[in-house]
């Protein structure tokens, strides 16, 4: 039987990009918990979840803006570089506090002479995801 809203589930699950790169992955470690129905994961990965039997497995591509949305480009914004207690660096993930308070990720995108540029998209916005999925356990029946 298919598990229902408010059931928690347990998946294991390989997460890849068009171009085949694995971005995630459940290999080696527990599976992925969650309740369906309460948006911990994105839409598309919990609907596919939801029409899994135990020890059924799928695989499905869920579109970038079914998953984080697409691509910004003005989701940027120059900081001083003197902003950062040491070298900053291409790649970095940065947390910052926004003026109401919330924890706010971003990426560094471009270093320059005295700025360096964040970027505030989702490091996989605009981005087709494609998932493995095995669903392991339905809990809550």
């Amino acid at each position: 039987m298919a598990p229902e809203s408010g059931e928690t589930v347990r998946v294991h699950y390989r997460g890849t990009l068009s171009d085949g790169t694995e971005f995630d992955s459940s290999k080696g470690r527990d599976p992925l918990e969650f309740k369906l129905g309460e948006g911990q994961v994105i839409p598309g990965f919990e609907s596919h979840v939801s029409s899994l039997r135990p020890g059924e497995s799928a695989t499905f591509t869920i579109p970038a803006q079914e998953a984080y949305g697409e691509r910004v480009e003005s989701a940027t914004q120059p900081v001083p570089k003197d902003a950062f207690q040491t070298e900053p660096e291409v790649g970095w993930q940065v947390q910052l506090t926004s003026r109401d308070g919330r924890q706010v990720m971003a990426q560094v995108a471009e270093i320059e002479d005295e700025e360096v540029v964040l970027d505030f998209n989702h490091p996989l916005a605009g981005e087709d995801l494609t998932f493995e999925v095995t669903l392991v356990a339905v809990e809550g029946r």
